[in-house]
């Protein structure tokens, strides 16, 4: 039989914060004290379509001192280079030069909140850490799901019985996932994805953020 190899694969990151629930109460509590400010922390500028019940905070979160924020951000930094290490097979002297440089944010979003397609320009890698998912309505399965289109946008041109079950990394259409309370997930920033509406009880919370990378050794690029 040919041997079944993926060309052009999508790499996913999927990590968990142990004993989160402490740490995830702190930051609910903090997140929400913050939003009942209003403007004062929101994303002055936001532009990937949402609507009322969605708050954005602005985009320096892990520059907050908070210690759980700081926490979170340890965290999530930590299996990031990983991540980024093991993917370009960057050895412990190149990881040392790694500098990173990042955007960091969280959204709270009611019953009725979406945050509708997009990506994140001017970064190459992105995550998403569940801080709360908010009431599951057995009603609505498809709730407040981040939900991932496939790049492979050509790849259903043509449906017959030899490719319309492909199954896998191979599968056409779109990957949801219901997060977790101390999930983290990470992908390129270039995919597109979304937040279908919440109808939930309570809040849905999650921090995200983008970031990028240059070596210490190489100059810092032209603006």
């Amino acid at each position: 039989m040919a041997e079944i190899a993926p060309f052009f694969a999508v790499p996913f990151g999927f990590a968990r914060l142990d004993d989160c629930a402490p740490l995830n109460e702190q930051l609910r509590e903090t997140f929400l004290q913050r939003a009942a400010l209003g403007a004062a922390y929101a994303n002055p500028r936001p532009i990937t379509r949402r609507n009322q019940q969605v708050y954005e905070s602005r985009f320096d979160l892990f520059r907050w001192p908070e210690a759980p924020v700081q926490h979170l951000k340890e965290f999530c930094w930590r299996e990031l280079i990983r991540w980024v290490c093991e993917l370009n097979r960057y050895d412990d002297k190149v990881r040392a030069q790694l500098l990173l440089y990042a955007d960091s944010w969280f959204h709270i979003t009611r019953r009725g909140g979406f945050f509708a397609l997009h990506n994140h320009p001017m970064a190459s890698w992105s995550g998403v850490y569940c801080v709360d998912p908010g009431g599951q309505d057995v009603q609505h399965p498809d709730s407040g799901l981040l939900s991932f289109v496939s790049p492979m946008l050509t790849s259903s041109m043509f449906l017959d019985a030899a490719n319309s079950q492909l199954q896998g990394p191979y599968a056409h259409g779109v990957r949801s996932l219901r997060l977790e309370p101390g999930q983290l997930v990470l992908f390129p920033s270039w995919i597109l994805h979304e937040v279908t509406p919440f109808t939930g009880d309570g809040e849905r919370i999650t921090v995200s953020f983008n970031a990028w990378f240059r070596l210490a050794a190489d100059p810092p690029a032209s603006s």
